[in-house]
């Protein structure tokens, strides 16, 4: 049997405490496999973003384990861990978290410049995502001069740079208009099925999630509903 790429096992996740505590994740468990695509729903505090950033080694459960393809993450520390983020997941979010000031270029190549890749190889990494995505005659411009299509398509150029075995897709189009935001679904949709790039897509569109293989509905921090999507 082929080993999921995110295996999760009885997660938990509280903030505060005493009368202050709140139950963000109530005991989750659930498997991904490598390219599927997976849309987890549910409600504004339902917990859906807090299993995002924990799938995501943006933060930790208080309980229960994450494997990635088989590796217990709570074994990553320090810099083995941020180089394992860095080099397995592209994150998409619906704030574009881009450099305003700096070219479209340099922000595609932060997650090289982390890395630790040189200053070629960058360059030229950068250059492809952005070829890819349509977007290479931008490369010199500034960041805060891009439309906002534009600044969501380097933000899944800069997604793509490391090649990544996951991209997590925070409410992607959730600051674009109805009919760029299509665009950019069809963009993340096809790296899934022609890279097979595993996407998992954190939303409460069910528009969008039916397009995933698969939905997750999440409510007051207990999964209630794991379901293939219809065709």
């Amino acid at each position: 049997m082929t080993t999921p790429i995110l295996s999760v096992r009885d997660v938990r996740k509280s903030y505060g405490r005493g009368t202050n505590r709140f139950d963000a994740l109530k005991g989750v468990s659930f498997d991904i496999a490598q390219g599927e695509s997976v849309a987890i729903v549910g409600k504004s505090g339902s917990g859906k973003s807090t299993l995002m950033h924990i799938l995501a080694l943006l933060d930790a459960p208080d309980a229960g384990t994450i494997a990635l393809e088989g590796t217990d993450t709570r074994t990553l520390k320090g810099a083995r861990l941020n180089r394992t983020r860095n080099r397995s997941f592209g994150f998409v979010f619906q704030q574009f978290f881009l450099t305003g000031n700096q070219s479209v270029l340099e922000n595609v190549m932060l997650p090289l410049k982390i890395a630790g890749l040189g200053g070629a190889e960058r360059r030229a990494r950068a250059k492809a995502a952005l070829e890819q995505l349509e977007l290479g005659d931008k490369a010199k411009n500034r960041a805060l001069n891009l439309s906002g299509g534009q600044k969501q398509r380097t933000v899944i150029a800069r997604a793509l740079v490391n090649n990544p075995r996951v991209i997590f897709a925070d409410e992607p189009t959730g600051n674009l208009d109805s009919q760029t935001g299509a665009v950019v679904e069809d963009i993340l949709f096809a790296l899934n099925r022609e890279q097979g790039i595993t996407l998992i897509v954190v939303t409460h569109d069910e528009e969008l999630a039916a397009r995933c293989d698969r939905r997750i509905l999440i409510r007051d921090g207990e999964i209630v509903e794991d379901s293939a999507v219809a065709a």
